[in-house]
């Protein structure tokens, strides 16, 4: 990968593996068929702490990782199969979460508390935006829709996650500063020895 050191690649792996075991940390927590993990929040830090570009290439490792089997995804799935599962989408939106997260806050080098909101709402947009849409696509091309399944239903659905996923976006502007902090103090003391 052009361009990147090799402390970028230790982060972007980090950062993958993190989303393996968000996805993972709580396999018994369910609304209806839907497992409750922390993606969201890792996939949020790593745009806000890596910057867009070395964000977006971890959560494209951990597509890739668990596409061609590894276990990594919620409930402990992985390979090309989970493409057809409706809940997908949501998985590949962690590639445009942290890519904006890192437009707003990692990319840039004045950062104020207003970027951190507006890097987690625009986060979460995407995360909806593009997870929700595949959701209503595959239910209604080639999973099974319950009857009268609607695209406003759809997003009716999402109302159940929303206060969970609002409290991560929330955690994220707590933590995101705190983690950048720590990665220049890592970084600078690397450079002086």
């Amino acid at each position: 990968m052009k361009g990147l050191k090799t402390q970028d690649l230790v982060l972007c792996g980090l950062f993958a593996a993190l989303m393996g075991v968000g996805a993972n940390l709580s396999p018994f927590l369910m609304i209806g068929s839907v497992p409750i993990t922390l993606q969201l929040l890792f996939a949020i830090l790593a745009g806000a702490v890596l910057g867009s570009r070395k964000g977006s290439i971890a959560m494209l490792v951990y597509v890739f990782v668990g596409l061609i089997g590894a276990p990594v995804f919620a409930q402990f799935k992985g390979g090309p199969a989970q493409l057809l599962s409706p809940t997908f989408g949501f998985v590949l939106s962690f590639v445009a979460v942290a890519y904006v997260a890192g437009k707003w806050v990692g990319d840039s080098q004045l950062v104020k508390p207003k970027h951190y909101f507006m890097a987690g709402s625009l986060s979460l947009f995407c995360n909806y935006i593009i997870g929700t849409n595949w959701m209503y696509f595959a239910l209604l091309l080639w999973a099974d829709a319950p009857a009268g399944f609607s695209y406003g239903m759809a997003w009716g659905w999402m109302l159940a996650y929303f206060p969970l996923d609002l409290a991560v976006t929330a955690l994220s502007f707590f933590l995101v500063p705190k983690l950048k902090q720590a990665l220049r103090r890592t970084h600078h003391l690397n450079t002086e020895m």
